[in-house]
């Protein structure tokens, strides 16, 4: 098959698992509220005010799947989705982290719920770390990058944003993103650039989802 009849083949599985329910299941402030480990698992992680809730909307199709807030780092929990019917699928929207107002003792509970959550879950099988495009990989970012590294995850690296920079900007920052992604063990070469309001990237992102999980 070509590799357009391999890109279109993954696109129309994407679009197949997002077709049917997409439903809140729980949110788990910690390890013991986790559900049970039943279907894969792909986690979004990101800086805060990334644009994390609006892609998850997105990417479900959904207007208010995952809440939206101008008060960056409202995410506190792990917040799980159920995809499909059957089930398929869950989505993890982890904590938002690199906010400069939370108290340390609340970024430092939320970190420890990351790494925690990262090291011990069997059924996680990609986690997609956003990057805005306006301002590229920073360094909170690669100290999650070094996380997942540690914890043999393997992660995407997704710009967010990209209808708010030229195109030229765009094609630099995506090349030094994979750049610097091509040095990380854990990280997947190939990077996504998506805007949820044009909803460019979303078809191959859903393709990403669907890979990932097998």
């Amino acid at each position: 098959m070509t590799n357009d009849g391999v890109e279109a083949r993954g696109v129309e599985a994407g679009r197949r698992l997002f077709a049917g329910p997409v439903t809140f299941l729980k949110s788990a402030p910690s390890l013991e509220f986790l559900p049970d480990p039943m279907v894969p698992e792909v986690a979004f992680a990101g800086r805060s005010n990334v644009g994390k809730s609006s892609l998850l909307n997105a990417l479900t199709g959904r207007k208010a799947i995952a809440r939206t807030s101008n008060t960056p780092g409202r995410t506190q929990e792990l917040n799980f989705f159920d995809v499909g019917e059957p089930l398929a699928l869950r989505l993890v929207d982890m904590p938002g982290y690199g906010f400069a107002k939370a108290p340390k003792d609340v970024v430092r509970r939320w970190r420890g719920l990351i790494g925690d959550f990262l090291r011990g879950r069997a059924v996680l099988k990609r986690t997609l770390v956003l990057v805005d495009s306006r301002h590229g990989l920073k360094d909170v970012d690669r100290e999650l990058m070094a996380m997942l590294d540690a914890a043999a995850v393997g992660y995407r690296l997704v710009l967010t944003k990209a209808d708010k920079v030229k195109p030229t900007e765009l094609a630099a920052t995506a090349a030094a993103v994979a750049a610097e992604a091509r040095t990380h063990p854990a990280a997947y070469p190939e990077i996504l650039a998506t805007s949820s309001e044009t909803g460019q990237g979303i078809a191959e992102l859903r393709a990403a989802v669907a890979e990932a999980i097998g």
